[in-house]
Order: structure tokens, then sequence, then C-alpha cells
């Protein structure tokens, strides 16, 4: 019964997505703007602080961010 209604939806998707006439564009377009979102942005925007530090390390910077964060 379960597995019924997901091929059904499966079905459904994979037949509408094959009927579009711009879907793979779309797709494409997509799957661009997630690369992007997900990969560049990480490594210019969010560089890891924390790589190679120990657990008390890691503690006493959070800790400063914090309290410093919290005085401005």
């Amino acid at each position: 019964m379960i597995k019924r209604f997901f091929m059904s939806v499966f079905e459904f998707y994979r037949d509408g997505f094959r009927a579009m006439t711009w879907g793979r564009t779309l797709w494409v377009i997509i799957l661009i703007k997630l690369f992007v979102m997900f990969v560049i942005l990480r490594i210019f925007f969010f560089t890891p602080y924390l790589d190679g530090k120990s657990e008390a390390e890691k503690r006493d910077y959070v800790g400063s961010e914090l309290t410093g964060r919290g005085i401005r």
C-alpha cells in the first residue's frame, strides 16, 4: 500500500518533469544556485575557526566570542 503510494508520487513527478519544456533548464539553474550557496559562500564567508583546536581551546574561543559580542 505505502510502496504503491510512493511509486505513484514518483511517477507523477517523473512524467511531469518530462513534459516540461523548460524543465531541464530550470533544474540546471537550481543546481548552479545550490552550488554557489553551499560551496562558494562556505569558502569565502564561513571559515572554520575551530579546526585543529583542542576541546579546551574551542571552549575558550566560543566563550570569549559570546561574552565579547554581548558587551558591544
